[in-house]
């Protein structure tokens, strides 16, 4: 069987001796050309070690290609920075500085709530704690297990979980397991009663301003008291019947200040004061 041609990278050698000769094109381009070129060759030539790192960070709710793109620019950025000899090769520069962005981005970028920086800060910890007590352990450890290993308190350690969600919070509109009911919001809010009717009360309160002292304890005597007509009549000096007809023309006259109150702030026109006080006398 006829060996293929072999499409693998160049060796880590052979990779380190062309980086070296195109950072010598490099410092001496003298068009913008020809240092554009020698950058793009660089890039091409460690396109790779962008993917290894960005797949490094996978599955801390970043998407993936968002992480290939920081880390490429990162890669430039090394470039444009790096200056042979200062270092063993330009991967040994290249990879903190790729790490120190990724690291940045999920910082300033990554979160959708952002915790306070000394959470960011212990949830790193934390998540290098948990991976050695886990091997070390054979078990998930615990949150005191955690703590004692951060040197944090239990409570600081389940505050890092509580926060962790802020990479990617459930969405209120998302559906439960069962797809037949309804999404998370319908389960947080609910209906307000006063909140609806607010509207209707400040209304019913400015009408209810234009009554006259007598008018407004009768109302408060039928409807907030709950006492009878006759209870009224008594207590006002009157007869049932006279109750009747006054609490009658009462509220007849609010529900009409109501409903030209109403119709005519549908059509965005001012209240017509004087034609309301016509109407209520």
């Amino acid at each position: 069987m006829a060996s293929q041609p072999s499409t693998a990278r160049p060796a880590f050698t052979e990779r380190d001796a062309r980086t070296a000769e195109l950072f010598e094109e490099l410092a001496a381009a003298r068009t913008e050309s020809q240092h554009d070129r020698a950058i793009e060759q660089l890039v091409l030539l460690y396109l790779d070690l962008c993917t290894t790192m960005a797949h490094r960070y996978d599955g801390r709710g970043i998407e993936h290609d968002d992480l290939v793109q920081v880390a490429r620019l990162a890669l430039v950025k090394a470039i444009r920075r790096y200056q042979p000899g200062h270092a063993p090769s330009f991967a040994a520069y290249a990879v903190p500085t790729i790490s120190g962005e990724l690291k940045r981005w999920f910082r300033d970028r990554g979160w959708v709530v952002r915790p306070p920086r000394r959470l960011q800060e212990l949830r790193a910890s934390v998540q290098a704690a948990r991976a050695s007590l886990a091997q070390e352990l054979g078990t998930e450890p615990s949150d005191a297990e955690l703590a004692d290993a951060v040197g944090a308190t239990v409570e600081q350690v389940r505050e890092v979980s509580a926060a962790s969600t802020g990479f990617r919070p459930l969405s209120l509109d998302c559906n439960p397991a069962d797809d037949e009911r309804p999404g998370l919001a319908a389960f947080l809010a609910c209906r307000d009663a006063d909140l609806e009717s607010a509207d209707d009360r400040v209304c019913l309160s400015e009408a209810l301003s234009d009554l006259d002292a007598e008018e407004r304890e009768m109302l408060l005597m039928r409807f907030v008291d709950g006492m009878t007509q006759r209870e009224i009549g008594e207590v006002s000096g009157v007869s049932q019947m006279q109750v009747s007809r006054r609490l009658r023309r009462i509220t007849t006259r609010l529900h009409q200040q109501l409903v030209e109150r109403t119709d005519v702030h549908d059509v965005g026109e001012p209240v017509d004061e004087s034609a309301r006080f016509s109407t209520a006398s």
